[in-house]
């Protein structure tokens, strides 16, 4: 390799691999590189009788030539005292005999210059390093005890065969006649010798710097795949491709398409070190790192190499609120002109390389498309580029998103930057909160929600097969934070794959089992041991709040829970006909269910209260937990996706009931304004969309509408984006009020005969899975958290209720007693 050149031991190695024992059981020799650098390791036959120098007397190796380093590879074989206690002890002597007669004598110290490679952890020589450059984990597969592993991305290369020592030669241009190696007691060998010609040090001593990598070749910078970025004498972080389509301020970035390009990497590496890059295992070029700092850039085949690197200070970050001047919690993203991101430290660039990471790393961060941001609790601190830095800053849906390009000067260590609120929901009653998060733990999501403005964070206990997650969370009351502006309260998620899932907010003490029925919920082999209406009718019993979760799917026993009173809401995700169908059946057979709005976060690339629930409290109540699952119950909500409404129907709102003497006319005023663009605002009466208005990207629209009521009815805001969320999703921004109520001549009511018989018929088929085709354990053997003998008839005992209350419904039963009052 030019700039290096091995010496040959042949003539003087005196050990072969035996030496070495069964460490390694097949040793490198012959023509080897150690950190790209090339050593000659015995014979180039790869003998294995002498290809090791071992010397007991000195020794000295011939060499003949000028060189500006002498890179020697070797190891030491015992060590000079107890548990590493011999640091500091001479093993040999180096002496470098120079043209002319001058000599320079190095002493060869234990944890020095070399050291024995089985070493213990922490003691790695202070002069030399190992033949193993540190190294990327496998980008894509792996084995599963290296999962956590994997989140490093990194590992440290240990020294596998040698410790490399490096000289260098005080007089660069003198010949280098011969080494003359003295032992002195302590057994060890020598490998390999290499001289070293260019002007480099031999080993990377400068920290990684960022390039872009464009590929030239239009057919590969548009294909699928991830680049690859292989470094012979140097490190390089994995390429990710930079976003170049959809950019919203503070909600994420997306790529134009598929593509491979153009793409950032870190690479740290010396001068002379080679930078592969390829796509799909094919090789698009090569350039010169030295020729890349020189020049800035390098091109070769198909492929560009730019740095981008203007150097960068330390800087200490503030957020402030715009009208109080005080830090204000939310999430960030820097990023240089280039596109590369500079996140705060303790965060990631990158969460986890677009790899699908469910319950893993997701804490502190959130990723949206293809840009990360950083939760903080109004600073930061960290590294940015000096010059221009694209800034990102969000705070939920109440504030207007910081986009703004600040400039970082030499010396500057302090950078403040303003968020604007656009609204406040809270001083007007309605708390925002989020109905459904798993895997964050309690502090994780007080963070979250503070960065989110996010008032009440609703964090879930779960079971996912042999997997339980949150249980350590889970206190029975509420932990506050900021004075109590911000609530998080462990829950749970119980699970049953057929019947349904089900949320239970306020819990004081667990409701197990957990899941029920098999997998993916339950564990393997096991069966339905509970009911919903079980789990419900004990969430009850501690004054808790019971949701049917990502509504209607599962559709099973939610069909149970509604008809027989048992659920106090229901929840949307997402934006979806499927659901908006199912929800508006129900409110048309007279289930005044109200709405709810959440997340379902698994991951890091949902941020908590993407879908949120805004539920409004009498002007004089204070906030509190209690208070704000007891507006939910009451209806008195609208689940945002990032749209804020006002809604009322002769002045009553969301929850609320009109009562009309017969039939009549009222007036609607709604509203809805938006961080978003709009794509119209809609008023939904009975299912069918009675008024309209177009948004055409506006942010603000209103409406007012006289709508004629001809019996009992229900009324609905519902407000769509013009765009879709860059979460994991994809939802669409939206938004949908709770129904207002219309009474015609007497108590609400409504029974719509299509959608009964559909609700009957989910009940009867939810039933029969019970009955037929769920897993049960023998009564003979089995004694059951209910204690009763018959444990069919114990399971089958809701769906009976639920087919008796639908009878009552169908023969229009005024007195159905399944239909709960409304809470005040």
């Amino acid at each position: 390799m030019p700039g290096y050149e091995p010496v040959s031991l042949q003539s003087v190695c005196n050990a072969g691999v035996d030496v070495l024992g069964a460490d390694p059981a097949d040793p490198q020799l012959g023509n080897v590189e150690f950190r790209g650098l090339p050593f000659l390791i015995g014979s180039e036959d790869r003998a294995k009788d002498r290809c090791f120098v071992m010397p007991s007397e000195p020794v000295s190796v011939e060499i003949g030539k000028a060189a500006r380093r002498v890179i020697v590879a070797h190891r030491q074989l015992e060590p000079g005292g107890p548990a590493g206690h011999g640091v500091g002890t001479r093993v040999a002597d180096y002496v470098f005999h120079l043209a002319g007669g001058a000599t320079v004598e190095v002493p060869i110290r234990e944890r020095f210059e070399i050291q024995i490679t089985q070493h213990a952890w922490g003691r790695d020589p202070f002069l030399a390093v190992g033949d193993t450059p540190d190294y990327n984990i496998d980008r894509f597969e792996g084995r599963w005890d290296q999962t956590g592993f994997r989140m490093t991305e990194h590992g440290k290369g240990w020294a596998q065969g040698y410790y490399l020592w490096c000289w260098d030669n005080p007089t660069p241009d003198a010949v280098i006649e011969r080494l003359e190696i003295i032992p002195l007691g302590l057994p060890f060998l020598i490998g390999g010798i290499t001289l070293g010609h260019l002007e480099e040090h031999p080993f990377v001593r400068t920290p990684g710097r960022p390039v872009r990598l464009l590929v030239t070749d239009d057919a590969v910078a548009g294909s699928t795949g991830v680049l690859d970025l292989d470094v012979d004498r140097g490190v390089a972080t994995y390429p990710h491709r930079l976003p170049t389509g959809d950019d919203r301020p503070g909600y994420g970035a997306e790529h134009a398409g598929p593509g491979t390009s153009p793409a950032y990497a870190s690479v740290a590496a010396i001068p002379s070190a080679t930078l592969v890059v390829r796509h799909e295992g094919e090789e698009l070029g090569q350039v010169r790192w030295g020729d890349v700092e020189r020049d800035g850039h390098a091109e070769s085949d198909r492929v560009r190499v730019e740095l981008v690197d203007p150097g960068r200070n330390w800087v200490h970050v503030e957020v402030l609120d715009d009208s109080s001047g005080q830090p204000v919690p939310c999430r960030v993203h820097f990023r240089s002109p280039e596109g590369v991101p500079y996140q705060p430290h303790g965060h990631h660039n990158h969460v986890n390389q677009n790899l699908n990471s469910w319950h893993l790393d997701v804490g502190g961060d959130v990723r949206l498309g293809q840009r990360t941001y950083a939760y903080i609790d109004g600073a930061c601190q960290g590294w940015l580029p000096r010059g221009e830095v694209v800034v990102d800053v969000a705070r939920g849906f109440e504030y207007e998103p910081l986009r703004e390009t600040v400039r970082i000067e030499p010396g500057q260590r302090e950078l403040t930057l303003r968020i604007r609120r656009t609204t406040d929901m809270a001083a007007a009653g309605w708390w925002s909160g989020d109905s459904h998060v798993h895997f964050l733990s309690t502090a994780g999501a007080q963070l979250e929600q503070q960065g989110e403005d996010l008032r009440v964070v609703n964090l879930l206990q779960a079971q996912w097969g042999a997997l339980f997650t949150n249980t350590e969370d889970f206190s029975g009351r509420v932990s506050a934070v900021h004075g109590g502006d911000y609530l998080t309260y462990v829950g749970q998620e119980n699970r049953q794959h057929a019947l349904g899932h089900m949320l239970l907010w306020g819990l004081k003490e667990p409701v197990m089992p957990w899941s029920s029925d098999g997998p993916s919920e339950a564990e393997l082999g096991s069966a339905l041991d509970a009911t919903l209406s079980d789990w419900a009718d004990r969430t009850h019993a501690q004054g808790g709040t019971v949701v049917a979760a990502h509504f209607p799917n599962p559709n099973g026993e939610p069909a149970v829970l509604v008809t027989t009173g048992r659920a106090d809401a229901v929840e949307m995700l997402s934006h979806g006909d499927d659901a908006l169908l199912e929800y508006y059946r129900y409110l048309n057979s007279g289930y005044r269910m109200p709405l709810v709005g959440g997340t379902d976060k698994m991951s890091s690339s949902v941020p908590v209260g993407l879908y949120r629930t805004y539920a409004r409290l009498d002007p004089d109540e204070e906030f509190s937990y209690e208070g704000w699952c007891r507006a939910v119950r009451q209806g008195r909500t609208f689940l945002s996706g990032g749209p804020l409404l006002t809604f009322s129907v002769d002045g009553r709102q969301a929850g609320d009931t009109v009562d009309l003497s017969g039939p009549g006319t009222v007036t609607v005023e709604a509203g809805v304004t938006s961080i978003f663009p709009l794509h119209g605002l809609e008023l939904v009466c009975n299912g069918e969309v009675v008024a309209a208005v177009p948004g055409n990207g506006a942010r603000e629209l209103t409406l007012t509408e006289n709508v004629r009521v001809d019996g009992h009815s229900w009324l609905a805001l519902r407000a769509l984006g013009s765009d879709f969320h860059l979460d994991e999703w994809g939802r669409r921004v939206f938004a949908h009020t709770s129904p207002v109520f219309v009474a015609c001549g007497g108590p609400w009511g409504m029974a719509d005969p299509e959608g009964l018989h559909y609700i009957r018929t989910v009940v009867e088929g939810a039933r029969d899975y019970v009955r037929h085709t769920a897993i049960r354990r023998p009564d003979e053997l089995t004694t059951h958290h209910h204690g009763e003998t018959d444990h069919l008839a114990w399971l089958e005992r809701p769906f009976a209720e639920a087919l008796q209350a639908l009878d009552r419904r169908t023969a229009n039963d005024d007195a159905d007693v399944a239909q709960r009052p409304v809470e005040t």
